[in-house]
């Protein structure tokens, strides 16, 4: 019988984790993500206790997690994260990574004497101050936290490198918008759960899986064979070292999954062909966000 009552569960807004401060590109990405839902951001200064919390506590809904970026590659780190906690991926999002100078209010280029940010972000900015070699460039743990101390200290002459959406949190200004030297510059992130949602209908679905292979002749390319064979789309494939078995690797794969194949198909062809077999996920292929 509907009541017409909102329940508190219904009320309260999704818990979302991210990697980095308030105004970080993954806070920009979950706001991309859960666009029209209501979400309560919750910071964590490395990825690891954002997987710990996304396993282990009860206190996200989900958390979002960089995992590659076109420009400088995988973060293989963070496939180890994958599989150490157990993490299920729920959805991804490519977001256009645009950085910022910024600083506060009423200043110059010609003011700025030092300017942080994330290495990253410095290494995508670096030809823009080559015609500025007055400014020193200083490394950074997070793009964001730079905007946020130039906020707490209100000091003049420092800038940071960071999103538009820092720039808003912390009251500065941007001097300089898109100063990163290729614009083709986007971060896939996923999003990730303790477990895969029930009933979900995706319109276009696409899977993630792990395995590793024994160490012999043509085993990858009878595993690649086999994904040939059942019409499935490879999107990508990523190799990771396997801690403490030297040059052994497991093998991550992302393919869309075709209308007629179900998951269970692609399981039971796939397994016999190989070790350690891990299924990450099923989740609706990413929209790439300007």
């Amino acid at each position: 019988m509907e009541t017409g009552i909102e329940t508190d569960q219904q009320l309260a807004p999704l818990r979302v984790g991210i990697q980095g401060y308030p105004g970080a590109f993954h806070h920009l990405a979950a706001e991309a993500f859960y666009a029209g839902k209501s979400i309560e951001i919750k910071s964590y200064h490395h990825f690891v206790p954002l997987a710990h919390s996304v396993a282990e506590e009860n206190e996200l809904d989900s958390g979002l997690m960089a995992i590659e970026n076109s420009l400088a590659g995988s973060l293989l780190p963070n496939y180890h994260l994958l599989l150490n906690y157990s993490l299920q991926i729920k959805g991804e999002i490519y977001l256009r990574i645009r950085q910022n100078l910024m600083a506060l209010a009423g200043q110059q280029m010609s003011d700025l004497k030092e300017v942080y940010s994330h290495p990253v972000a410095i290494e995508q900015c670096r030809p823009f101050f080559a015609d500025y070699p007055h400014i020193r460039l200083i490394e950074a743990e997070d793009t964001a936290l730079s905007a946020l101390r130039i906020q707490q200290s209100n000091k003049k002459g420092v800038g940071a490198i960071a999103s538009e959406l820092a720039g808003r949190l912390y009251n500065l200004e941007v001097l300089k918008p898109g100063i990163e030297s290729n614009h083709q510059n986007y971060t896939r992130f996923l999003v990730l759960g303790k477990e895969q949602e029930q009933g979900a209908i995706f319109q276009k679905p696409k899977v993630s899986i792990c395995f590793s292979l024994g160490h012999e002749v043509g085993t990858l390319a009878q595993v690649l064979s086999v994904l040939a064979n059942l019409g499935l789309n490879l999107i990508k494939i990523q190799s990771v070292p396997i801690h403490g078995t030297p040059w052994i690797y497991r093998f991550f794969v992302d393919f869309l999954l075709p209308e007629q194949t179900t998951v269970s198909t692609v399981i039971h062809f796939l397994k016999p062909e190989v070790k350690e077999f891990r299924f990450l996920g099923i989740y609706e292929a990413g929209n790439h966000i300007q």
